[in-house]
């Protein structure tokens, strides 16, 4: 069900920095992470995400996520704006 979300979304912020900016910003209204992407990595997108109140889906493959936001590379976290 998330990578539907993402694929229908109107605005979508590919990748961690786009995420974490798009996130500090105020643009994002839901983000997207895969749960196989460096947990290292993803604790700043989820830590953000947090002190924002943003809600934040976990969605199992970085590849699957890639391809519901139209692009042919991984990708480990997505924003979407309503």
């Amino acid at each position: 069900m998330g990578y539907d979300k993402v694929m229908n979304a109107g605005t979508r912020y590919v990748g961690l920095k786009r995420t974490i900016k798009a996130i500090s910003d105020g643009l994002a209204t839901e983000v997207f992470v895969a749960e196989d992407a460096d947990h290292e990595l993803l604790r700043k997108v989820s830590d953000t995400a947090y002190e924002k109140q943003i809600p934040l889906v976990m969605v199992p493959s970085m590849k699957k996520l890639g391809k519901a936001c139209g692009i042919e590379v991984n990708a480990a976290a997505v924003a979407i704006k309503k």
